[in-house]
């Protein structure tokens, strides 16, 4: 296909989308070098963003442009990367021998990134902005939802399957009187979150969540079933059922997809999160049956948006600090991947879930908590 032909492809894609190429909105983008327009013929969603990285194009506004892009389905109109679909397919990519690969290569990159982005108590997934004015309400404000839909009271003993920096467990175990324990793959946050929740009735351990035999009034998991992989979906939640006490309660918040899929999504596998795939409804259903019970279903996906953009602006304004540890092709990186990510959840092509679950049904049924 000539230069011309693929200008005219990629044109006729991006105007359904209400984009114009070298437009004045500032959702439109900007050519800088015509290898744009092959690596995106060709290799689709990796090819815009790592056409993006190396300064083949800008846009002023890009939130605005994949909320533009992303609402007109205009993915579905460019060419697929074949080869992950096959290896996710094909393979467990999400084994125990991969176990730490995602702390590895996302969360260890250095707890100053995350310090300059996220919020005061280091929470890195979506706020609930309900009546929050800014993002460290907004996070306090989620951890007590999941807090008070857990029905949480001193002394329970609660499981938080990925826990991050430590967020949870700590504002868990000091406004609710907890004891907690916290599991991650990630190096940099266990000896972070350690730290954090020094003096609490909390342990961390850097661990595997297939290694769990013990039992917990309630589990939390936050964030982190999004690592887990299609193919370990009933591994973990059979693991959740034997750690759960009968009378206790199960709160899993991730992100979830419309449609159920297989494959990663190629960008953001390659330079993000390495073997991370977004559940569907119908995936999760499959992985519970016979184990637990859905007491309630909270979406709240568009609150990730303001989440987003939050923390792009933190990253932005401290960038002159970071700078000295990261270089010019990662901040392209990380803005690509933090305001394209604020555009999809605009656009509601991804969604946050609250989902309550309990072993046999709460008596006299689950009272719904917002």
């Amino acid at each position: 296909m000539g230069v011309c032909s693929l200008k005219c492809s990629i044109k006729d894609i991006f105007s359904a989308a209400g984009i114009n190429i070298n437009g004045t909105n500032p959702f439109d983008i900007r050519i800088n070098d015509a290898r744009f327009y092959k690596q995106v013929t060709r290799d689709g969603s990796l090819g815009l963003g790592e056409s993006y990285i190396e300064g083949c194009w800008d846009c002023e506004s890009l939130d605005g442009f994949f909320y533009r892009l992303m609402a007109s389905d205009a993915e579905d109109k460019v060419k697929k990367n074949w080869g992950l679909i096959i290896r996710s397919v094909i393979c467990n990519v999400n084994n125990r021998s991969r176990a730490f690969q995602i702390g590895e290569r996302h969360y260890d990159m250095g707890n100053e990134l995350y310090q300059n982005m996220l919020d005061k108590r280091m929470t890195y997934s979506c706020g609930y902005w309900e009546t929050a004015k800014n993002l460290d309400e907004a996070q306090e404000a989620k951890m007590d939802l999941i807090c008070r839909k857990l029905s949480l009271q001193p002394g329970d003993r609660i499981l938080d399957i990925g826990c991050g920096w430590g967020s949870f467990v700590k504002y868990a175990s000091e406004k609710y009187g907890v004891k907690a324990v916290g599991i991650t793959v990630s190096r940099n946050q266990a000896v972070f979150a350690k730290e954090m929740c020094a003096g609490l009735p909390v342990e961390i351990r850097l661990q595997d969540y297939r290694e769990l035999d013990e039992k917990f009034d309630h589990i939390v998991s936050v964030g982190m079933f999004e690592h887990v992989g299609y193919k370990n979906y009933r591994t973990y939640m059979e693991t959740a059922g034997k750690c759960l006490e009968d009378g206790g309660l199960f709160l899993l918040h991730t992100i979830g997809e419309s449609c159920s899929k297989v494959a990663f999504e190629p960008w953001v596998d390659k330079y993000i999160f390495p073997n991370s795939l977004i559940p569907s409804v119908r995936q999760i259903s499959a992985a519970i049956e016979k184990i637990f019970v859905i007491e309630d279903l909270h979406n709240f996906g568009f609150h990730y948006y303001p989440t987003l953009v939050s923390w792009f602006n933190n990253f932005n304004r401290n960038w002159d600090v970071l700078k000295e540890h990261y270089n010019d092709r990662f901040y392209r990186m990380w803005k690509y991947y933090l305001l394209s990510c604020a555009g999809t959840f605009r656009a509601r092509c991804l969604q946050v879930w609250q989902i309550v679950l309990s072993k046999k049904g709460v008596p006299g049924g689950y009272s719904h908590v917002r």
